[in-house]
Order: structure tokens, then C-alpha cells, then sequence
């Protein structure tokens, strides 16, 4: 079967930001509305998990797609399930926004 193949690639939220910034990577959050009222990536795509459609990944202008939330629970969930789905997203934010936020990195609050 080809799940083996599988693999999720864990990112530094550093490296995330820094990728963003540079504009090779696309941050897609997979948090729910909720939780991204509270506090949100700067410069996120947010797709929640909970009705996520790979149909709705903005086009990627030649940027590799990372997933997060909120520990790293969730998007590398969803990074396993759309390669299983034949799609080629297979990086996360290890850590989500605990460790964004631990890295002192910029959030943005209230929405």
C-alpha cells in the first residue's frame, strides 16, 4: 500500500517564518475559526480541518505549502492525509503555535 511512502517533513517555526518572509512557503492553518479568532499566523491561509477540501489550496505561485495549528497534532494529520489523497503537501509547523509562539515569533489577536 502506499501509505509507507508517507512521511511529514517537521519544520522549525523559524525556518516557517523565515520561509514565509522569503516567499517560498505558504502557511496554511488548519485551526478552527475559533481558535484562529484568538490568535492567528501573520500571513496565514486558513483552511479548517474540520471541512478542509484539498480543492481549496490557493494556488501555491511556486511556493511549497506548510500546514500548522495549534501543537502540530492536527496539521500533520492533514499532511498524511492529502499525500494519501495524492497530493504532494508533506511539510509542517512541528509544534504549531505553542512553538511559534515560544520561538517569540509576531501573532496577530482579535481576528
Amino acid at each position: 500500500m502506499a501509505e509507507q511512502n508517507l512521511r511529514v517533513q517537521d519544520l522549525a517555526p523559524e525556518d516557517v517564518a523565515r520561509g514565509v518572509r522569503e516567499g517560498r512557503y505558504l502557511l496554511v492553518d488548519v485551526r478552527e475559526p475559533n481558535e484562529v479568532a484568538v490568535e492567528a499566523y501573520p500571513d496565514a491561509v486558513v483552511l479548517p480541518l474540520s471541512s478542509f477540501d484539498p480543492a481549496n489550496i490557493p494556488d501555491l505561485h511556486g511556493r511549497e505549502l506548510v500546514f500548522a495549528c495549534r501543537s502540530g497534532n492536527r496539521s500533520a494529520k492533514i499532511s498524511f492525509a492529502v499525500q494519501a489523497a495524492g497530493f504532494p503537501y508533506d511539510k509542517h509547523l512541528a509544534g504549531g503555535m505553542i512553538a511559534w509562539k515560544a520561538a517569540g515569533l509576531p501573532i496577530r489577536t482579535g481576528g
